[in-house]
């Protein structure tokens, strides 16, 4: 396998690169320097990556613009996806799913990539208080007026993937055709319910954080104290070494790093190579910020995972695990909130 290895995005007939270049890490948020930041997604386009995922929410739509600026004279040769839901400018009406703001965020987005369309436009979150049947119609609306090619979700629970692909199809629309998930060595929540029923429905999946925000780095080990992080201010506790509730990932996490020693690769070379040896992974995101973590990443693309690696892993992970609820990438309502779990007496 190499990145010039093109894979079947579900039943779209769309072929797609093993790795997709994520780029949450343009802009503010991240490198802020925009010509960094291009070379970044040519050395990926030369590479032979030929998909690029963004957000309008990333970095406040700054990462769009470092898009739309890389891609000049390249748009033709590359799947472009983008996402909305999340609040962009702090204005309360400029986010969620409902008609009303997709709309809007459509060409918000297109003018920042400076596009005229959309190969993928994904909800970037799900929402109970919007009916799945007004997102899907809107979404409808965007493929036919040619302004995206398909629609797809993120972090979807298979309920919600399952109510979308109805709504879709009793009323004759067209169907969501990917889903948008985290999925790593150290979050295999996937393997349980979203993968059997992509596999079902015919669903590309794109999955996210392969290196677990850090940590398969390598960087987390037991003993060597407190890595750094930038993402630590973010989510209070999630990379605290020292926290309870990560203890078993700790462990997991240096379990693996012994294991990628033993078998002659770099953590990261491993944690990408699982990712891909998965039949429902059309392809893994990777978010590298500078070239150095882009270069450090390209070459797992050649990684072929033994069966008897692929075994080692499943001992010290085993199939479906996830440590955190958060790492899933959301936090249901239905756990967060008591007032959904508990009836209150008169």
């Amino acid at each position: 396998m190499s990145l010039t290895d093109l894979r079947l995005f579900g039943r779209t007939g769309l072929k797609v690169s093993p790795f997709t270049l994520g780029t949450m890490n343009f802009g503010v948020r991240g490198n802020t320097s925009h010509e960094d930041s291009i070379r970044v997604i040519h050395r990926a386009l030369d590479a032979g990556i030929n998909t690029v995922d963004t957000a309008d929410v990333y970095s406040k739509g700054e990462s769009e613009e470092i898009v739309g600026k890389a891609l000049e004279g390249r748009r033709d040769d590359v799947i472009l996806a983008s996402k909305f839901h999340g609040n962009v400018d702090g204005n309360p009406l400029h986010q969620g799913n409902s008609r009303w703001w997709i709309t809007r965020a459509v060409e918000d987005g297109l003018r920042r990539l400076n596009t005229d369309y959309l190969d993928l436009y994904q909800v970037h979150r799900p929402e109970a208080q919007t009916d799945i049947d007004e997102t899907v119609g809107a979404l409808d609306d965007l493929v036919h007026q040619g302004k995206i090619r398909y629609y797809g979700t993120s972090v979807f629970s298979p309920g919600e993937l399952l109510e979308a692909q109805w709504s879709a199809e009793r009323r004759s629309l067209s169907r969501s055709a990917s889903e948008q998930v985290p999925y790593s060595l150290l979050i295999r929540g996937i393997e349980r319910e979203t993968l059997p029923i992509a596999r079902t429905v015919g669903l590309g999946v794109l999955t996210y954080g392969p290196l677990a925000a850090g940590w398969l780095s390598g960087k987390y080990r037991l003993g060597a104290g407190q890595p750094e992080s930038q993402r630590a201010d973010l989510i209070p506790g999630r990379f605290d070494v020292d926290a309870p509730h990560n203890a078993d990932k700790l462990r997991a996490a240096d379990a693996l790093a012994v294991l990628a020693e033993e078998s002659g690769l770099s953590l990261i070379h491993l944690a990408l190579g699982f990712v891909l040896s998965h039949p429902d992974v059309s392809s893994a995101i990777i978010g590298p910020r500078t070239l150095e973590h882009l270069e450090s990443q390209l070459g797992a693309a050649d990684v072929e995972l033994s069966s008897d690696i692929l075994d080692r892993i499943d001992e010290i992970v085993p199939p479906g695990t996830v440590f955190n609820e958060r790492d899933t990438g959301i936090v249901r309502d239905a756990i967060a909130n008591p007032a959904l779990r508990r009836t209150v007496s008169a």
